[in-house]
């Protein structure tokens, strides 16, 4: 016989339960870098910490400390009218003892997890008279400046190191291993 299954050579396993920390799960983070549209390419590596313990049913799943590194998914350069936008994927997470975890995430942002890309302000302004309903017979009126059709050109979009963001998971993180404090 080969392997024997007798009480007395018992192996004692770490007790331990699988889970999944559910999509939608926002985490805040701090850059470890610096990166931006003016210099960064699509496909660049960018870096981020934990700041705050995650628990999930009182256990802490995700330490503080815990790094996570991504990408730049998506970039686009500044024009005339819009500022340079980026996209950052998060696709690892590796927890204080070196252990690696596949994720599928974004750096949250209110605008489809889109860094930038907004509208300029007008290059110039044109001065309209403006007359109040009271003082028609009057003549009487404001001069009001009304943004011109033009746009100013885009300008980078930079994240700063230290700069406090959340990551949002697309995906449930099936986690089978934590650490044991």
């Amino acid at each position: 016989m080969l392997f024997s299954f007798s009480s007395a050579a018992e192996v004692a396993l770490r007790d331990y339960d699988e889970f999944d920390i559910p999509a939608g799960t926002h985490l805040p983070v701090i850059s470890l870098q610096e990166f931006s549209t003016a210099y960064c390419e699509e496909g660049d590596k960018v870096y981020f910490e934990t700041t705050l313990d995650i628990y999930l049913y009182n256990k802490d799943v995700i330490p503080a400390g815990t790094k996570l590194a991504g990408y730049i998914d998506k970039k686009n350069e500044p024009i005339i009218g819009t500022n340079a936008a980026m996209r950052v994927f998060i696709n690892k997470m590796y927890l204080p003892d070196g252990y690696e975890i596949p994720i599928k995430a974004y750096i949250y942002t209110s605008n489809n997890n889109i860094i930038g890309g907004g509208l300029t302000p007008p290059a110039k302004y044109i001065k309209m008279p403006h007359y109040q309903r009271w003082a028609m017979f009057r003549a009487m009126g404001t001069l009001q400046c009304v943004p011109g059709a033009e746009r100013k050109m885009g300008e980078h979009v930079t994240i700063s190191s230290g700069a406090d963001l959340i990551v949002v998971l697309t995906e449930p993180i099936h986690m089978t291993h934590t650490l044991i404090n």
